[in-house]
């Protein structure tokens, strides 16, 4: 039996791009195979492109925001073993 490597990790934020991404694919495909207007579907994709760009302008608060929770339970775990 030969050893396995170990996993390399996802990253967080690697994910919710992926996330978005296939989301913002599948919805483009869908509206361009909707029964609608030319003009009523390029509106329809426009909206959309703009709240995914509303989304993405949140993404880089958002993740220090969970970077710094996540060093501060770190810290905290790491004090509470040191006092057991």
């Amino acid at each position: 039996m030969t050893q396995m490597e170990p996993r390399q990790g996802t990253s967080g934020i690697g994910v919710l791009f992926a996330f978005l991404g296939g989301a913002a694919l599948g919805a483009a495909v869908g509206m361009l195979f909707a029964p609608k207007s030319g003009n009523e579907t390029r509106k329809r994709i426009g909206d959309t492109a703009e709240r995914a760009r509303d989304t993405l302008r949140r993404v880089p608060e958002a993740a220090e925001a969970a970077g710094i929770a996540a060093k501060k339970a770190f810290t905290e775990a790491l004090q509470e073993e040191e006092t057991h």
